[in-house]
């Protein structure tokens, strides 16, 4: 009879890195914008992407991904390294860590720039939409906002043991999307409301690409959610 094969656990601690950029003239309380990257993106590019998208105003805390990966062929000796956030085989335990490294980065961020849970901002373009999703409806009330760029919700979202959300989203899809396709995202905002109470939909033209152009969009739901 074979040896039995068992899994074991051990937990250890983990350094999390995120890029912070902070305005010339910082106001009293100020919108603070924590930017999560897709798939094998970093970030650096990520705040690149968030900043002209948002304007010069508000704090930005873009976090690197846990998790490091090459990209391109094995045998580039340039290769370039991705950062994502965990794989479906390991889905429960990548869950939780995204939880941990978001509540960990928020207390810092609102100690930083003594600012309260209402002037967070959440926002995650591809991968870490769902994932944000989860975070809403594990720690209602810990962001005053998300905002959701070309992702999904997550699958168990209406069957899964999340509490109601009423922090206000704003979720954006995009009409040619190779991943998340016109139909599937199309059914969003239903699924949204299932648990979410305030949800703002909008299917623009384009791949699955960031969508640096939507500032008319996203700048009229940030004023609505915090104000100037």
């Amino acid at each position: 009879m074979a040896n039995e094969i068992r899994t074991s656990t051990v937990t250890v601690p983990l350094e999390c890195q995120y890029l912070l950029r902070v305005p010339d003239l910082l106001p009293d309380s100020p919108l603070v914008v924590m930017t999560l990257h897709g798939y094998g993106m970093d970030a650096e590019s990520m705040l690149r992407l968030t900043a002209a998208l948002l304007g010069p105003e508000p704090v930005i805390a873009s976090v690197q991904g846990p998790n490091q990966h090459y990209l391109g062929s094995p045998s580039d000796p340039d290769r370039k390294i991705g950062y994502n956030w965990g794989i479906a085989r390991q889905y429960t335990s990548s869950i939780q860590l995204h939880h941990a490294i978001l509540n960990a980065a928020i207390t810092q961020l609102i100690d930083r720039f003594a600012v309260d849970a209402r002037r967070i901002m959440l926002m995650g373009f591809s991968q870490p939409v769902s994932l944000n999703y989860r975070f809403a409806g594990t720690f209602p009330g810990r962001v005053g906002g998300i905002l959701a760029l070309c992702g999904g919700v997550p699958g168990d979202w209406e069957t899964g043991g999340y509490q109601s959300v009423s922090t206000p989203i704003l979720h954006i899809a995009r009409s040619e999307d190779e991943v998340y396709a016109e139909r599937m995202a199309l059914k969003f905002p239903e699924q949204l409301r299932k648990r979410a109470s305030d949800v703002e939909f909008h299917m623009i033209a384009g791949k699955h690409r960031f969508p640096g152009k939507a500032g008319s969009v996203v700048s009229p739901w940030i004023e609505r959610v915090f104000g100037r």
